[in-house]
């Protein structure tokens, strides 16, 4: 039995430089009316990939935030 390799999930610059790159061909305005609309659906696929790890990033720092916010609460006001 041959084990599949499991599918890196690509890191939010390698996502960004992707569509940056799409975006580039699709500038170029020597595409296809077919090719152009591939070339969005992608976009807008790398688009949400970048958003979603945006928007995971942004709870990450929430989350440590108010924990390092917890942690100063605890401390004894006078320093002890």
């Amino acid at each position: 039995m041959v084990q599949k390799k499991s599918a890196k999930k690509p890191s939010f610059e390698e996502s960004l430089a992707k569509l940056e790159q799409l975006v580039e061909r699709m500038e170029t305005g020597e595409l296809s009316l077919e090719a152009s609309l591939q070339e969005f659906e992608k976009g807008m696929q790398l688009s949400d990939q970048c958003q979603t790890m945006l928007e995971e990033a942004e709870q990450r720092v929430q989350i440590l935030s108010a924990k390092h916010k917890l942690k100063d609460f605890d401390k004894d006001p006078d320093g002890v």
